[in-house]
Order: C-alpha cells, then structure tokens, then sequence
C-alpha cells in the first residue's frame, strides 16, 4: 500500500449487491470521483484489496473491503509563463475565466507554452490539482482553440472532484452562443442526434446511429437577410464538437467553421475563426455548495463579425 503524501478512502461493497469487475462497482459505489478518474487510480496502482493492488479487470463482491489514495497536490513540471488572462472568480479552490479565442486549453503535440494551462500555473503559483494529469492541472471541463468565454479550473483536489462529479453527471448548466449560416427549421428547437466519430474523416465527429448521446437545444436570438443568425444554444451532453456537429446536421454550420460545412461565398467577414462563445456556465460550488453562475461578454471579433453581418 502507498506511503506517499496522500489520503486515503475505504468502501466497503454492499453485501448481495455488487459484483464483477473492480473499476465498475467502485464507480457504483463513489460518486464523487469520475469514471475517468478511477481508471487513474487503478492504473497508479492505488486501488487495494486488503493489500493487494487491484486491476480494473479484477472481479470484486460483496463484503470486500477496497482502498484507494488520492494523491495530494505536487509540483507540477509544466513551466509557469505570465500570459493575459481574464479572471471572472477566484478563491482557494477554483478559478473561473474567460477564455480569450485562439487560446488552446492544455499542452499537446505542436503546442508552445501559450496554453491556459501555462497561464493558470503562473496565475495560481503552481497551486493547481494533479489529479487529471501533469499536462492538464485542474482541467475539468475544455472549450476548443477557437472557442472563448466561461471556463472553470480546480485548484485543489477536492475541488475537482466534486467539479468532475458535477459536469459527469450533467450538473452544470452550460449556454453558448453561436454565429451561424443557412437555414434553421425552425426558431427553436431540441437536438437528441447520437454523436460519433466520423467514418472516414477522423480528425472529425458526426450524427452516427451508433455514436453516443448527445443533447443540444437551440434559440434563435437575431436573423439577418444574408441567411445569419445568431443562436443561443443549451448543451446536455459535453461531445467533442457538440455544437458545431448538431447545428451543422441541422444544415445551419457555424461561422467560420470550413471543418463542418461553412462555406464564405462573397461574404469577408473580419474575423476568420469559428463563432462559439461560452456565454454563460452554472455550478454548485464544490466546498461551500452555493448555486454560482458565471457570464462572459462577447470578445470583439465575435461582435464585429455579428454587426457586419446584420449590416448586409
């Protein structure tokens, strides 16, 4: 079992209950701690049985006694760069911003050491949870490069885990606003189309019969005569390229968004990247339990493409 500097939990499985393989019942059994997270764990080798390490694979029952550590806070090995950064909220166990358009989340292959991530190391001197990785400190939740506004990071680990209980189990209100083009069926409406990767082109996602559930609605809020408008759309299901894939299917591709359809025509807009803005995100606090909701203005490209639109 771990000496390190960690905390440990005991579950005890229910007698009669639960049984089979150990990463499943123990997510029955917790939850406050994410699926993704427990297979972390058990991948760190910090799940027991009494005092052997236990594999996701390992069958469990009834009556048996699991432990499992959660490792604390430790210096993380991203270097810290003092980046512009706009801060909505802040305390001793989240932070919420607004994220500038252009700003990728976390580090990944081709990415320098402009990421939010890099940004929050020197905004939070280093005081950030490790629990989703080294390469993503108190990252629970992302929005794409191009995507601005309301975003939410865990500076401790409590914190994240109560803020990944929350988006995995479709807690959080999240509305975005979007610029697109085409035509919409109608000025409001609800989108339950499964959402998978794309059978031939795997850099994108899909509506597949097959893909995994996935939950938009959809609000006209401004229509302009150049076949634009601007859509406030609510999300239920965090898919990759949620937004982007339903209003597309629907045959309305956002602004800017040449990977899903949107075609410019004549139409030169002054600002290329895709129109998705993360307008406004609802939680509950993960320590005090108070009901937060956050708001992010509109970021100046966002609104010239919007005024040069109406104006056509």
């Amino acid at each position: 079992m771990s000496t390190d500097n960690s905390s440990e939990r005991v579950v005890v499985i229910p007698s009669g209950q639960l049984w089979g393989r150990a990463d499943k019942v123990l997510a029955a059994c917790v939850d406050d701690i994410s699926r993704s997270q427990l297979q972390k764990l058990f991948a760190a080798g910090r799940v027991w049985r009494e005092e052997e390490a236990l594999s996701q694979k390992d069958k469990v029952q009834g009556g048996d006694v699991l432990t499992f550590s959660i490792p604390e806070l430790e210096p993380l090995p991203l270097r810290a760069v003092e980046l512009p950064l706009s801060v909505l909220f802040e305390d001793e166990e989240i932070i919420v911003i607004n994220k500038a358009p252009g700003m990728v989340v976390h580090p990944g292959n081709g990415t320098g050491e402009d990421t939010l991530v890099h940004a929050l190391l020197h905004h939070c001197r280093g005081q950030l949870s490790g629990i989703g990785g080294s390469e993503r400190p108190g990252i629970v939740h992302r929005l794409d490069k191009d995507t601005s506004g309301v975003m939410v990071a865990a500076k401790s680990n409590r914190a994240y885990q109560e803020l990944a209980r929350q988006f995995a189990q479709r807690e959080t209100g999240k509305s975005y606003l979007a610029l697109v083009a085409g035509k919409l069926p109608a000025d409001r409406g609800e989108i339950k189309d499964p959402i998978g990767r794309h059978p031939v082109h795997r850099t994108r996602m899909a509506v597949r019969r097959n893909g995994r559930e996935a939950h938009s609605e959809f609000q006209v809020l401004e229509a302009s005569g150049a076949g634009h408008y601007l859509v406030q759309v609510k999300i239920f299901t965090g898919r990759t390229h949620q937004i982007r894939v339903h209003l597309a299917h629907l045959g309305a591709p956002l602004v800017g968004d040449l990977l899903y359809g949107y075609k410019p025509g004549k139409l030169a807009l002054p600002h290329a990247r895709v129109m998705l803005h993360s307008a406004e995100l609802e939680l509950k606090h993960p320590v005090t339990e108070t009901i937060m909701k956050f708001q992010a203005e509109l970021p100046h490209d966002f609104k010239e493409n919007r005024d040069y639109i109406s104006n056509q």
